[in-house]
């Protein structure tokens, strides 16, 4: 992973002497609630309704061991419990004091930690493949185009207050796990004809109130222009983006009501200025990041082959394998997801000890490195395969080896309403409730299931294959269903079944669906392909009856 220099360090403890500054000329009267909020908001804090929340960035999901420890100690240090993963590879704490901030985040920037633009009209944390380096399908390594990119963006001048925010991802293969088609700017790594390396380029994805798929802005750009190109593509946005409605300010808005051959042609003429100027990338320039990202010493004589699933005498290791652990790039080696789920815990959240669990995981395991995914669970790899066994007895004892890998089970859920001021309604009772209802069933395969507390749908809820959005009816939590949601290249949003249903009603209905599916699948068939394949009109019917089966109404 990258590490900082003493320039990069330098810069990080000045941000935090003048964060400092600000807050205590805020806390003296001497700055205004407006004053202060841009403020803080770069610095990732967020003023709720019960506590303030401060989100600390981790660069393309990867830190080290150290940095986790010293995320444990200033949990415990400022009593700030849990830290939660988000959908966006980072961690969120709830609660921090706002006279103490700066003091977190001082002990923070002593292990290259921050929250920079984690939050604001700014370009947001890159994210990436929480496999990147480790599977063996990617065209090239994302995290050092991250990495350039991250450093391209962070406290730039031009982008701190563009219409709203702009998030990016990178991807090194055709997977779905980095949901490329939902960010205001997705790239994916490819080669061309003559087997250069370069970006095929989407632009104005996003979910939340108006959800919208990215559409291709170009299939090729090649690598040494991809700053300029995009900084091209930010300029366009910072000027036709939309300042008057907080709600109609992101890209996809602007691309949506341009057209792509429009805003193609407004990229290009921008890019004419850019092109071949100081913003060039050199082999040089790339040469000095991907140096920080060079595979670890694997060992050669590893045993090759995978683990078989079948071959292990406790069948609890053995689900834990096959849902949980899946091969290395490199033989003898293997990638373990571990649960940051469980009936009794909020969705992605680590307590310090868990923490310094899987702090000493990735010194013991993993060489010093772990991963947070976008489905809110820590990642190791690589792990010698003749460990796995110790890891996850590990792993249990501590809450964190249960073999939920991409089942219901794996629930993705946003924090709610205890600790967000959009979100209408209260996730974790349901997340619970689903939790209880399901925890012995196991034919149930890869079946995800999404809940978001509100229409923002931080928790992706549009792209599973069963998404559930909280909304409030009569004072009572009621939530809405979408199915057939689908990530990757061929991401599809899920379609609204109809109107939404009481809280307590969730499981029952989930049920329902899911006897629907599997009488109408086909062999091998997944829950969204038999949507995709049939239409919602037969679990509409099953879920609200005959007499409603014809008024298929997408509320909200």
């Amino acid at each position: 992973m990258y590490r900082y220099d003493a320039l990069d360090q330098q810069r990080l403890t000045d941000r935090v002497a003048q964060f400092r500054d600000q807050t205590h000329r805020y806390l003296r009267g001497e700055l205004s609630d407006d004053a202060f909020r841009p403020l803080r908001l770069q610095n990732g804090l967020y003023v709720l309704r019960h506590a303030p929340m401060l989100r600390v960035a981790i660069p393309y999901g990867l830190v080290s061991g150290e940095q986790l420890r010293r995320l444990a100690q200033v949990s415990r240090t400022y009593g700030l419990g849990p830290a939660h993963i988000t959908t966006r590879q980072n961690l969120q704490f709830n609660g921090p004091k706002l006279e103490v901030v700066p003091d977190i985040l001082a002990e923070l920037a002593e292990v290259q930690l921050h929250s920079i633009q984690t939050s604001g009209s700014c370009i947001r944390g890159i994210t990436t493949d929480p496999l990147a380096g480790a599977v063996p399908d990617e065209r090239d390594d994302p995290r050092p185009w991250c990495e350039l990119l991250r450093q391209w963006s962070i406290t730039h001048p031009e982008y701190t207050r563009l219409p709203r925010k702009f998030k990016i991802a990178v991807s090194g293969t055709r997977a779905g796990r980095t949901l490329l088609r939902v960010h205001d700017l997705g790239l994916e790594l490819v080669r061309n004809e003559q087997g250069e390396l370069g970006f095929c380029v989407l632009v104005g994805g996003g979910l939340g109130r108006w959800p919208m798929l990215g559409q291709e802005l170009t299939p090729f750009i090649a690598w040494p222009h991809l700053l300029t190109y995009i900084e091209a593509i930010v300029r366009v946005y910072d000027r036709h983006g939309r300042r008057d409605d907080a709600a109609k300010g992101r890209l996809k808005v602007l691309v949506r009501t341009l057209g792509i051959v429009a805003f193609r042609a407004l990229v290009e003429d921008e890019w004419s200025s850019l092109r071949d100027g100081p913003g060039t990338l050199t082999a040089a320039d790339v040469a000095r990041v991907a140096r920080h990202f060079t595979a670890p010493p694997l060992d050669a004589a590893a045993p090759e082959g995978f683990v078989d699933q079948d071959s292990a005498s406790d069948p609890a290791y053995a689900d834990w394998l096959r849902h949980n652990v899946r091969p290395h790039r490199q033989g003898g080696y293997a990638i373990v997801t571990l649960s940051a789920k469980g009936a009794d815990v909020a969705s992605g959240e680590l307590t310090p000890e868990q923490l310094e669990q899987l702090a000493d995981w990735a010194d013991a395991y993993s060489f010093g490195e772990a991963r947070f995914s976008q489905r809110q669970n820590p990642v190791l790899a690589p792990v010698r395969q003749r460990d796995l066994p110790a890891l996850w007895q590990a792993a249990r004892a501590t809450g964190l080896g249960a073999s939920h890998g991409g089942r219901l089970m794996d629930l993705v859920a946003c924090p709610g309403g205890r600790h967000c001021d959009l979100s209408t309604v209260e996730t974790q009772p349901v997340a619970t409730a689903i939790h209880h209802h399901f925890a012995d069933r196991t034919d149930l395969g890869e079946l995800a299931v999404h809940l978001s507390g509100c229409i923002n749908g931080c928790a992706h809820h549009q792209l599973a294959p069963i998404g559930l959005r909280g909304t409030e009816k009569q004072g009572q939590p009621h939530f809405q269903i979408a199915i057939g949601g689908r990530a990757g290249r061929d991401t599809r949003l899920g379609e609204t079944l109809g109107p939404a249903i009481p809280g307590a009603a969730i499981p029952a209905a989930i049920e329902t669906l899911i006897a629907t599916y599997q009488t109408q699948r086909l062999p091998g068939e997944d829950f969204s392909a038999t949507v995709q394949r049939i239409g919602a009109t037969p679990f509409h019917h099953d879920l609200y009856g005959p007499e409603t089966a014809a008024r298929q109404v997408a509320y909200g």
